[in-house]
């Protein structure tokens, strides 16, 4: 389906100017919510067991077995504008979410990409890896935003507040010029996005990466650019604001794979992955990432 598209008109016709609504379209994302399926078509399952290759050992991280989070049917998802996943086939994915969150290698997750036409089989689990109990799970499409397009209700956006102009870094003066010339619908655009597509799921496939995720890879990557000696000694002072124009970079480069909801007092694990990888299908490439909410 023309989700843009789709946007696009309702965004007319409630009387937005075409070339604003092009400037927010460019930022808009619509995910894959994952809940109970009810009535509906499943389009894939939560816990359970997995239907891996024949002859594919369970995945694990040396001696210790990954349980398996959620697998779905990507011949059954929607289409989404601008998210390559495969067109057909099985997405599963598998974390020790404890060992995950304390190792922060990512030895201990695993995406696997089972084509279609691929002879399977019903994996016998190791005994101590954990199995739980399975349900199917249905999709619903949900609009999203990067950050700081998304409404102020935020410790980012009450920072931001709380600064005066002239003290903003030039990338935060860029930023709110942008939102303030370019987008002044931009309160309107935003509830039509949420009114056309909204979801309370627990998992969601593709949307924009996890802020926290984002903001790791962008501190890696000045660090190593400064190392390599491609980019001068960024001094302490002017740290956070290159990092945020680093970040609004990547966001990009990089897009949501998978990622829970935050729950207080869980764990949570985002898989993210980068556009061109996504494409050619090395979802072996997507990196994830565990955390946990305390309230």
């Amino acid at each position: 389906m023309d989700h843009r598209g789709e946007f696009r008109r309702a965004a007319l016709e409630s009387g937005v100017p075409d070339d604003e609504v092009s400037r927010f379209s460019r930022h808009l994302r619509v995910s894959i919510g994952l809940s109970g399926a009810g009535g509906g078509h499943p389009v894939g399952q939560f816990g359970g067991l997995p239907r891996l290759p024949v002859g594919m050992k369970w995945p694990s991280a040396g001696d210790v077995p990954l349980p398996l989070l959620f697998s779905v049917d990507c011949g059954a998802l929607p289409r989404i504008d601008g998210f390559d996943l495969p067109q057909d086939g099985t997405l599963l994915f598998f974390v020790d979410q404890e060992m995950d969150h304390e190792d922060r290698s990512g030895r201990y997750a695993r995406v696997v990409y089972v084509p279609d036409g691929t002879e399977t089989a019903v994996a016998k689990a190791p005994d101590s890896v954990r199995v739980r109990d399975r349900f199917d799970v249905g999709a619903e499409l949900s609009a999203e935003l990067p950050l700081w397009l998304q409404e102020g209700d935020d410790d980012w956006h009450e920072y931001w507040e709380d600064l005066d102009r002239e003290d903003m870094s030039p990338f935060q003066q860029q930023l709110v010029r942008y939102m303030e010339n370019d987008l002044p619908h931009l309160d309107e655009l935003r509830d039509l996005a949420y009114g056309l597509w909204s979801s309370d799921a627990g998992v969601f496939i593709g949307g924009y990466a996890d802020d926290e995720v984002i903001n790791s890879i962008a501190e890696q990557t000045l660090a190593g650019r400064e190392k390599a000696g491609e980019i001068p000694a960024i001094p302490v002072a002017t740290w956070h604001s290159h990092l945020e124009e680093e970040k609004h970079r990547l966001t990009s480069e990089w897009i949501s794979l998978a990622g829970e909801a935050h729950v207080y007092e869980e764990y949570y694990t985002s898989f993210v992955i980068r556009h061109d990888d996504l494409a050619a299908a090395r979802v072996d490439k997507a990196l994830p990432v565990t955390t946990f909410e305390a309230p």
